[in-house]
C-alpha cells in the first residue's frame, strides 16, 4: 500500500470505485426478465445473457422478443392510444412529470445499472446520461401542458415503434418516449440486444406511477426482433443507430403510410484554425472522441488541424492523450471504460488495422489496460488522407484521425468530404471566421468552440446519410405530432368576358386593381404620400425632399405642377416651405438657392 510520501511524489489517483450493492440485489431479485406489455411483466422465454462489458460476467438473462410479442405489445398500444390520446394536455404532463420524479429519486440507481450494463465511466452517467434523460421528461411535460395552445389542430400519429442503441441506452430511451408521450402516442420500444437493463427498470418505474396500461411497452430482443417490430402494424417508426440498419428500415417502410424519423452514424470534422485557443481544443477532443469511449455517433473523430500550428497541437493532444485514465467505469477517477462487446472491440481493431495499412501512423500512449474486459486505448492516427479508410468509416471508438488543411476553404472541403453530416465542431476566436465556416459545412449540427452540446430543447439531428429529422425542442415534438390535412378551396371560374363594351359596372374581384403611379424612382399607390391635387402638403413634402438632395428644381417643375393639378405655382409651394415651421433650417437655406 502506498505511504502518503509516495502519494505526495506522484499525485496519483487513488482508488474511488461506485458500489453496486443495490443493483446486483435488484439483478437477483427481478431476472430472468420478460418483456414489459400492458403494464406488466410476460413470463421469461427464449433468454439469453447480457454481460457486464468491464469483466465479461453475466448480469441477468433477458427474453428474446418473437413477432407474437411485437404484434402482442402493438395490439396493447393500439387498444391504449384513444383514452391516452383523448386525455387533456395537463394530465399527460402529469404523468411525465411523475416519471421525471421517479427517475430523480432513483439517480444513483440508474448510473450504477447503466455502467454495469454499458461500461461507460460512472462520471458520465452520474453527471450526464442520467440527468440529461430526467431533464427530457421533465421539458416534454411542459410541452404536453402547452401542446394545445402552441400546436393547435395537430393529432397524435398514434402507435410509435422505436429501436434504440447500445451507446446511451437510457438517454435514447427518454429522447424517444418523453415527445411521443407529450404528443398523446403510445409506444412500443424494443432496447439494444447489448443494453436492455435501463429499459426495463424504467418499465417498472412507468408501473410505479401508475401509467395506463398499454401506454408504455418494451420488447427486449435483437435486430429480429426490430425488423418485426418495423413490419408491425405502427403508425410511426424512429430509430437511432447504424445508417446500414436505417436503409434496411427506408426501404421497408417506403410505400407505406407510416412516418419515419432516422438518427444515424458520422463521422463528424473537428476544425481547428491558427487563432484558436488549443488548450481549449485539446480538452474540446478529449470530450468529442474520448467521452464514452468514443462510442457517440456525433464524435468528433476527424481532427482537422491548421498546417500552421499542427506540430504545436498535435504535441500538446498527444501529452493530454498520455494522462487519461483507462480502467474500471465504476471507478470515478475512469475517463475512458470498457467498448460495449467484444464485436465492437473487434471492428475497432479491423478499422485501426486498415487505417495503418492505408499509411497512418497510430500514436497511443502506453496505458496498462485491464486483464478482463473489453478495453481499447484511445488512439490517434496522424497523417491519415481523406481517402483512408479510418477517415471514411465510422470506427465508432476512441481513435480520431487527424489531417491538416491551409486555407478555411481546404477546411471546408475536407469537412465535406464524408457521405454523413450529423455535426461539426468550429474552433476559432475569430467568431467571424466561425460562423462562416458553420454555415458551409454540411451537417445538421454546428458548435462554435464546444462540442457535444445537448438539452431537451434544442432540436439534435443529421442530412444525407445522417438521418433526417430531429430529436428534442419543437422540431422534435413536431415529429411526434401530424398536422391537419389543408382542405383547398376550389378554384373561382373565370369571368364570361364578351367582347363588345358594357354599360354597367363590373363586378367587384377579390384582386386589388388600385392604380399605381411610377414617381421617385418606384412604383407608388396614390394613397400614400405621394403629391395629389388633394394633398399639397405631399407635394410640399416631395419639394423639400427634392431640396435637400440639391437638385435644381428647374428639372422638377413641371413633376411638381402635375402633382399639384397646376393649382398653385410652384414658387408659392416653394414660399409655403420656406415659411413652415417643420421645414428644417438647411432645408430652408437649400430652399432659398433653388
Amino acid at each position: 500500500m502506498p505511504t502518503v510520501n509516495d502519494i505526495l511524489d506522484s499525485m496519483d489517483y487513488g482508488p474511488a470505485p461506485e458500489a453496486a450493492g443495490e443493483v446486483t440485489a435488484w439483478l437477483t431479485e427481478r431476472a430472468p426478465f420478460g418483456h414489459f406489455i400492458d403494464g406488466s411483466f410476460t413470463a421469461p422465454a427464449d433468454t439469453f445473457a447480457t454481460d457486464n462489458p468491464a469483466t465479461g460476467e453475466a448480469l441477468a438473462q433477458v427474453s428474446q422478443g418473437s413477432a407474437q410479442d411485437v404484434a402482442m405489445a402493438v395490439k396493447a398500444a393500439r387498444k391504449a392510444a384513444p383514452k391516452w390520446a383523448g386525455l387533456v394536455g395537463h394530465e399527460r404532463a402529469k404523468y411525465l412529470y411523475a416519471i421525471a420524479r421517479h427517475m430523480q429519486k432513483r439517480a444513483r440507481f440508474l448510473a450504477v445499472l447503466e455502467v454495469l450494463d454499458n461500461g461507460k465511466p460512472i462520471r458520465e452517467t452520474r453527471d450526464i446520461d442520467v440527468p440529461l434523460a430526467i431533464r427530457h421528461f421533465y421539458h416534454h411535460a411542459g410541452w404536453a401542458e402547452l401542446l394545445a395552445d402552441e400546436v393547435p389542430d395537430h393529432t397524435p400519429h398514434g402507435v410509435c415503434g422505436q429501436i434504440i442503441p447500445w451507446n446511451f441506452p437510457l438517454l435514447m430511451l427518454a429522447w424517444k418516449i418523453a415527445p411521443a408521450l407529450a404528443a398523446g402516442n403510445t409506444v412500443v420500444l424494443k432496447p439494444a440486444e447489448y443494453t436492455p437493463l435501463t429499459a426495463l427498470a424504467f418499465a417498472e418505474i412507468c408501473a410505479e406511477v401508475g401509467l395506463p396500461k398499454g401506454v408504455v411497452n418494451i420488447v427486449t430482443g435483437d435486430g429480429a426482433t426490430g425488423a418485426a417490430l418495423v413490419d408491425s402494424d405502427v403508425d410511426k417508426i424512429a430509430f437511432t443507430g447504424s445508417t446500414d440498419v436505417g436503409r434496411t428500415i427506408r426501404r421497408a417502410t417506403a410505400g407505406t403510410p407510416k412516418a419515419l424519423t432516422l438518427e444515424l452514424g458520422g463521422k463528424s470534422p473537428f476544425i481547428v484554425f491558427p487563432d484558436a485557443d488549443l488548450d481549449a481544443a485539446v480538452e474540446g477532443v478529449v470530450d468529442a472522441i474520448w467521452f464514452n469511449q468514443g462510442e457517440v455517433c456525433c464524435a468528433g473523430s476527424r481532427i482537422l488541424v491548421s498546417e500552421a500550428i499542427a506540430r504545436d497541437f498535435t504535441d500538446r493532444l498527444v501529452t493530454r492523450m498520455g494522462k487519461l485514465r483507462v480502467g474500471d467505469p465504476l471507478d470515478k477517477c475512469t475517463d475512458l471504460g470498457a467498448i460495449v462487446h467484444p464485436t465492437q472491440l473487434a471492428r475497432i481493431r479491423e478499422l485501426v488495422s486498415a487505417g495503418e495499412a492505408a499509411g497512418a501512423t497510430l500514436l497511443q500512449p502506453e496505458t496498462q489496460l485491464p486483464a478482463k474486459g473489453c478495453y481499447f486505448a484511445p488512439g490517434l492516427l496522424v497523417g491519415a488522407e481523406p481517402a483512408n479508410p479510418a477517415s471514411t468509416e465510422e470506427i465508432f471508438g476512441p481513435v480520431a484521425t487527424l489531417t491538416t488543411f491551409r486555407t478555411p476553404a481546404e477546411a471546408v472541403q475536407l469537412a465535406n468530404n464524408t457521405r454523413y453530416g450529423l455535426s461539426a465542431s468550429i474552433w476559432s476566436e475569430n467568431i467571424t471566421l466561425a460562423l462562416d465556416i458553420a454555415a458551409q459545412v454540411r451537417a445538421g449540427v454546428a458548435w462554435v468552440n464546444c462540442t457535444n452540446q445537448f438539452d431537451a430543447a434544442a432540436g439534435f439531428g443529421g442530412m444525407r446519410e445522417s438521418g433526417f429529422g430531429r430529436e428534442g425542442g419543437r422540431e422534435g415534438m413536431a415529429a411526434y405530432l401530424r398536422a391537419p390535412e389543408v382542405k383547398s378551396k376550389p378554384e373561382a371560374s373565370a369571368p364570361d368576358f364578351k367582347a363588345m363594351p358594357s354599360p354597367k359596372a363590373p363586378a367587384p374581384s377579390g384582386i386589388d386593381r388600385t392604380p399605381k403611379l411610377y414617381i421617385g424612382g418606384k412604383q407608388t399607390r396614390p394613397d400614400s404620400a405621394i403629391p395629389t391635387r388633394s394633398r399639397p402638403r405631399a407635394a410640399s413634402w416631395v419639394l423639400r425632399r427634392w431640396a435637400t438632395a440639391r437638385i435644381s428644381a428647374t428639372r422638377w417643375k413641371r413633376p411638381i405642377r402635375q402633382a399639384l393639378g397646376a393649382s398653385k405655382p410652384v414658387t408659392t409651394v416653394r414660399r409655403c416651405c420656406i415659411t413652415s415651421p417643420k421645414t428644417s433650417p438647411r432645408v430652408r437655406q437649400s430652399l432659398r438657392h433653388v
